[in-house]
């Protein structure tokens, strides 16, 4: 039995990253008052986490990648009735990847423009009318119970995984390999990573807003009275 690396780090540090993200922007938007600033910054995070991962999705290493996991329906049948075989995500598991992928594009697309009618808003919310503000917030609301949804289900299948299927999923996403029969992983390079570290670090700094101050006029200086 050999040793195959299944996950690469990029690929790890993006899913813990994440995981924490999910975990914090939930407790700071419980919280309220103070915390939300810091549930901005978490939305912010998570943008650059989400720039990365669409990126290393075509550059990084051959399991990160969508080509190698997204499959059709004929993949499914097969892997529903045990005629899959392979390394990363199975069928199944592409398909939950995409649908949080896509959820949580829309939670912090809907987010950036967002408020709470009280002390918060979204960082690009400077760059809409309060209507819109107000429309996107409803629907960043309504995200948040899918959200926590798919979260529980992605616990579920790693549950049913360990118990059922005596599989570990948790050790090979800490560990990057597992003992075993199957392809390692190659590619995913120093030059794949910086490139993709780049969009996601733009991304992040377009979500925070800190350019829409540059872009703004400046107010015209204040004059002395001529008397």
């Amino acid at each position: 039995m050999q040793r195959v690396r299944v996950w690469d780090l990029p690929t790890r540090v993006f899913h813990w990253a994440l995981a924490l993200c999910v975990v914090g922007s939930f407790v700071t938007v419980k919280i309220g008052g103070n915390a939300m600033a810091w549930h901005g910054r978490i939305g912010v995070t998570v943008v650059g986490l989400l720039a990365f991962r669409l990126v290393w999705g075509f550059v990084g290493s051959t399991h990160a990648r969508f080509s190698q996991f997204v499959r059709g329906p004929r993949a499914i049948k097969d892997y529903i009735r045990g005629q899959w075989q392979g390394e990363g995500h199975n069928p199944i598991g592409a398909l939950s990847v995409l649908t949080m992928l896509g959820t949580f594009m829309l939670l912090v697309a809907t987010g950036m423009f967002a408020n709470d009618d009280i002390a918060f808003e979204g960082p690009l919310n400077a760059l809409v009318g309060k209507e819109f503000s107000d429309r996107v917030s409803g629907i960043h609301r309504l995200i948040e119970p899918l959200t926590i949804l798919l979260v529980l289900a992605h616990l579920g299948a790693i549950a049913y995984y360990v118990r059922v299927r005596k599989q570990t999923l948790i050790m090979p996403m800490i560990t990057g390999g597992r003992v075993g029969a199957g392809e390692t992983a190659k590619g995913g390079g120093a030059l794949a990573f910086c490139f993709a570290l780049s969009i996601a670090l733009a991304a992040a700094y377009g979500a925070s807003g800190a350019w829409i101050a540059s872009t703004q006029p400046n107010a015209a200086p204040a004059t002395a009275p001529s008397w």
